[in-house]
This record gives C-alpha cells, sequence and structure tokens, in this order.
C-alpha cells in the first residue's frame, strides 16, 4: 500500500508539471480549495481533484469500443483511439514528425531545443521526461518496485519487467520480415535491422569510426578518452565497458551460466551460446557482399572482409609487420619474445600456439579425426587430408616458377625448387656431405650407422631405405 501511495504521489507531481490550462480558465495562485483526502494534494478545480482520486481508486469508467481497454479519463480515451485511426494531428514544425499526442510532441521538441528540464537532486543529471528522471531515480535509492509473479526477480522499470516477462512465456512478437527471426525486445529487433541494412548512423568525431546504436559509440569514446570507470574488486582490473566487467568476473567466479539445450556445453556469454548453436542448426546469417560467403559469427565475418580490403588493423611494435586479425599479430609477437604458452602433458613439449599443440598430441594419441571420402585414409591434420584429396583429383595447383612443373603441395614444390637453387642446406656432421632434404640426409646417416630400420615381413631382411625395400618386396611377389 506504501508503494502504491509514492507511486501515486510520482504521478501527481508529474500532473502538476505537465498541465498547462488556457488563459480563460486559469485560477489566481494561491486558491486551491479542493483537497484530495488520501495524499493531501490540492487543486483549484474540483473536476481536477475528480480525475485525480482515480489514480487511488483505479477507477477506468471511459472504455474503448474497438478493443475494449479501459481509461481513467476521458482525453487519455480520445488519444487512445488515435492507435486504431492511426491519426497524428500534432506536428513538429522543425522536422515535420507527427505525433498522436500534445505531449509526445511536446518531449520529441526537446530533442530539437536540447531541453531536459527534470534534474536530479542527487548527481544533477538531467532528462527530457519526468518518467526517464524517476527511473533513473531508483539507481540511487535501489527501489525495484516491479516484481515478476514468476520468478520474483525485481525491476527499476515497467518495460524491463515486461520483457523479462517474455523469457517466462518465450514469447516473441517481433519478427523480421527478411529472415524470419523474432524477437522479444523491439531494441534487439532494431539492432538485428542493422545487420540487413548496414547502417551505421552514429560516428565518432576523433577517429570516424560508426556504429549501429548510439551506445555502443559512448562506450567507444572511453577508448579515447582512457576512460576505464568499471573496476574489477577482485583482481582490480579496469574496463571501459561494464559489459566487459561482467564477463571478466566469469574468470574468477568460472561460472558458465548459459547452456546447449542441445549438446549441454555451457558459455559465460550468452553471445557464445547464439553462436555455438549454428554448429547444430547449420545456420549462417552473417553474408559477405563482395564473394557470398556466409559465416555463423559476425566477428568472422568481419575478419574475412579484410582480405578483400587488405586492411590490417593490427600492427607489430618489435618489426612493423601488420596483421588484419588480432590474433594473428599475438601469435606473431610470440617469435620476438619466443614465448611458447601450450605445452603437451605427456612430452613437456610447448608451442606458440594452440592448434599446433592440438596437432602435436596426436601424435601420441595416435588419433586420426580426418578421413578421405574416396579411399577411407585418415589423417591427423586436415591440411595433410586436403593435400592427400589432391591425389585423386589429380590437381596440381602449386606451379614452380622456374620450369614450370606442378606438385600437389606446396611442401613438394619446397622441396623441388631446391633443386634451381642449389641450396643444401643440410649437412652430415661426420662426412660434410650436403642435401637440399632433410629426408636425404637421414637416409644417408644410414651408411655411417648401419642402420637398417626398413624390415621384409616375409624373409626378415632389412634395409636402410625403404625405396630398397619396395624393390626388394617385388622378389616375393613376383612382379
Amino acid at each position: 500500500m506504501e508503494n502504491d501511495l509514492s507511486e501515486s504521489k510520482v504521478k501527481c507531481e508529474a500532473e502538476t508539471k505537465r498541465t498547462d490550462f488556457p488563459d480563460d480558465v486559469k485560477i489566481e495562485k494561491g486558491k486551491k480549495s479542493h483537497h484530495c483526502d488520501i495524499c493531501g494534494k490540492s487543486f483549484s478545480l474540483k473536476n481536477k481533484l475528480t480525475k485525480h482520486k482515480s489514480v487511488h481508486t483505479g477507477e477506468k469508467p471511459y472504455r474503448c469500443d474497438i478493443c475494449g481497454k479501459m481509461f481513467p479519463r476521458n482525453s487519455s480515451l480520445y488519444t487512445h483511439k488515435f492507435i486504431h485511426t492511426g491519426e497524428k494531428p500534432h506536428h513538429c514544425e522543425i522536422c515535420g514528425k507527427s505525433f498522436a499526442q500534445n505531449g509526445a510532441l511536446t518531449k520529441h521538441k526537446r530533442i530539437h531545443t536540447g531541453e531536459k528540464p527534470y534534474h536530479c537532486d542527487v548527481c544533477g543529471q538531467s532528462f527530457i521526461q519526468s518518467d526517464h528522471l524517476t527511473s533513473h531515480i531508483r539507481i540511487h535509492t535501489g527501489e525495484k518496485p516491479y516484481v515478476c509473479d514468476v520468478c520474483d526477480k525485481s525491476f527499476s522499470v515497467n518495460s524491463s519487467l515486461t520483457k523479462h516477462k517474455r523469457i517466462h512465456s518465450v514469447e516473441k512478437p517481433y519478427h523480421c520480415d527478411i529472415c524470419d527471426k523474432s524477437f522479444s525486445a523491439e531494441s534487439r529487433f532494431t539492432k538485428h535491422m542493422h545487420i540487413h541494412t548496414g547502417e551505421k548512423q552514429h560516428h565518432c568525431d576523433t577517429c570516424g569510426k560508426s556504429f549501429t546504436q548510439s551506445s555502443d559509440l559512448n562506450r567507444h569514446k572511453y577508448i579515447h578518452a582512457g576512460e576505464k570507470p568499471y573496476n574489477c574488486e577482485i583482481c582490480g582490473k579496469s574496463f571501459c565497458q561494464k559489459g566487459n566487467l561482467i564477463k571478466h568476473k566469469y574468470i574468477h567466479t568460472g561460472e558458465k551460466p548459459y547452456h546447449c539445450d542441445i549438446c549441454g556445453k555451457s558459455f559465460s556469454e550468452s553471445s557464445g551460446l547464439t553462436v555455438h548453436k549454428r554448429t547444430h542448426t547449420g545456420e549462417k546469417p552473417y553474408h559477405c557482399n563482395t564473394c557470398g560467403k556466409s559465416f555463423s559469427d559476425a566477428t568472422v565475418l568481419i575478419r574475412h572482409r579484410r582480405i578483400h580490403t587488405g586492411q590490417k588493423l593490427y600492427h607489430c611494435d618489435t618489426c612493423a609487420k601488420s596483421f588484419s586479425q588480432k590474433a594473428n599479430l599475438i601469435t606473431h609477437q610470440r617469435i620476438h619474445t619466443e614465448e611458447k604458452p601450450y605445452c603437451c602433458d605427456i612430452c613437456d613439449k610447448s608451442f606458440t600456439r594452440n592448434d599446433q599443440l592440438t596437432n602435436h598430441v596426436r601424435i601420441h594419441t595416435g588419433e586420426k579425426p580426418y578421413q578421405c571420402d574416396v579411399c577411407s585414409k585418415s589423417f591427423s591434420k586436415k591440411g595433410t587430408l586436403t593435400s592427400h584429396k589432391h591425389i585423386h583429383t589429380g590437381e596440381k595447383r602449386y606451379l614452380c616458377d622456374v620450369c614450370g612443373k606442378s606438385f600437389t603441395d606446396t611442401g613438394y614444390l619446397t622441396q623441388h625448387k631446391r633443386i634451381h637453387a642449389v641450396e643444401k642446406k643440410y649437412h652430415c656432421d661426420i662426412c660434410g656431405k650436403s642435401f637440399s632434404q632433410s629426408s636425404n640426409l637421414t637416409r644417408h646417416k644410414h651408411i655411417h650407422t648401419g642402420e637398417k630400420p626398413y624390415y621384409c615381413e616375409i624373409c626378415g631382411k632389412s634395409f636402410s631405405e625403404n625405396g630398397d625395400l619396395t624393390r626388394h618386396k617385388l622378389i616375393h611377389t613376383g612382379e
């Protein structure tokens, strides 16, 4: 009841601010003889007091004959009917925009004038609308009067509660006519539409970067200002965006609140879950308008576009080499620092990249997850499978620019080029003989060691080279 009265009081104050009587009915100041016996507010006209009391009683005697919605005042019903008729009789003389309500026009005009008549007594921030001030004050007071009747979660703004309830009802009333995707909140739908239109109307006046939303631009500006107002109370790290701080805290808590209902995998960010689900659905909603390639993640599309533009935003401050992706720069910098953060648990060998470690571990496990769909041969690396497939297709796309000879694999081309360059960088430390390929040096060393690692499984004879064993086997087969 106390909350209801405070809400009523706010509404009453708002009423007082926006009431504007015609000149012929203005009453002399100080004469307010009609008093509300519930909240004590006074009015100069009896009919104003009567209308005001409906705030406390909840009485709504005026009914819309089209949709049945009820209103406490006849004027509110009159304005409401414009929704059905589409009539917008109030026009902005500056930009021509039209409104169904005069109050909405008044608020709109403040965009042009910059007027913000509602001020917060605590922090001094100003607002265009009184309800924005009311919502803002709840940041200071911590008041959250709007409670979800399903999960009891509280909100400071009624619209936030309305959006929240759609989580329980799975209601998504906003539909995209282009891709048929639906959204529970209008703001998310608006953001989504920018994907199709590519519209970025908010520009940074420092670096010229453009954004689809003003909030994104405001957060971006912290980068130039060097301002990082959001601090982690656990490790002290600072962030320029509140969302980044929230994500960062999951490192300390290990929390992954977003779960895939198909495979059970968990994520610390909702965006990670959204992208992950596309691996199950096969959905790739982000399309390159240059080559037509599609992607499941918007950030991957952004990186891909740099292939076409040649844009390389990330520069190495040691050697000045540039990269189109930040991850590639980080990996490159390990050449200078000699950092190898990815360690094998079996043999302790270290690597600069995680994918190098993944491939290496397969040496120990014997795992060969990449299978040729023509001959069923399996490989530990995807690149090796790709090269192998050229055997079946006969494709030799790697050409020697000296003699024109073609190869199925770039590694074979590199070996071949040493013939032209007469480059023999592999040297025998016993006799000094040089070779263009490390495999040839390995075979040569068998002469000095007497090692014969290639055995015939039929007669047991040994050979120093695999080619000799292959030729020997022809004796047994009669070929």
